[in-house]
């Protein structure tokens, strides 16, 4: 079922996922499934699994994308704010 977004600016969304991850996750389970078929290689499907469910979408943020935040904001961009006393 396609969902029509709201505001039409928000991105195009297929059951839980948006449809660029619909896509990654699909070329994901092809390879994994030709992994685990032609050499019995079973990371690869463990990969597209855990990414399948860090992108469920629920109202509009996903796992992923606060995870993402979460390491801008500790590790990678942290702000500094410097609080001085304006001067008359």
């Amino acid at each position: 079922m396609y969902i029509y977004p709201y505001n039409l600016k928000s991105k195009a969304v297929l059951w839980l996922w948006q449809l660029r991850d619909i896509g990654v996750i699909g070329v994901g389970a092809l390879v994994s499934v030709l992994a685990v078929t032609q050499a019995g290689f079973l990371p690869p499907i463990v990969v597209t699994a855990a990414y399948a469910f860090l992108t469920i979408r629920f109202e509009d943020t996903s796992i992923l994308d606060f995870l993402r935040y979460a390491c801008a904001f500790f590790i990678g961009r942290q702000q500094l704010y410097e609080w001085r006393m304006a001067h008359e």
